[in-house]
């Protein structure tokens, strides 16, 4: 997995499960013994990133915690469409050249 747009997939996809764990977070923020779900994310050798959800081992909520969460996330997925674009943008400019 070396080219930026399967690394870059990856990024969305960890940014997609950071987003719908907070969301599930706050969503539940009021209801009794609720545990969070929380997202570990580990580089990968060959590129990208791989991302695990777990069930935190107490209950109580982290709210601002989550909302922290969902921006940094949002902006993650945003960086990582970018880099996506922009290789498609490049590869189109290649083709053009050889035509």
């Amino acid at each position: 997995m070396n080219n930026a747009s399967a690394i870059a997939q990856t990024g969305m996809n960890a940014a997609m499960l950071r987003l719908d764990s907070s969301a599930h977070n706050i969503a539940n923020v009021q209801t009794g013994n609720f545990r969070r779900q929380e997202v570990t994310q580990q580089s990968q050798p060959q590129g990208g990133v791989k991302a695990d959800v777990w069930r935190a081992d107490v209950a109580g909520n982290a709210l601002v915690e989550d909302m922290v969460q969902q921006r940094s996330a949002s902006y993650a997925f945003v960086a990582s469409l970018k880099v996506i674009q922009t290789e498609k943008k490049m590869m189109g400019s290649l083709l053009d050249e050889k035509a």
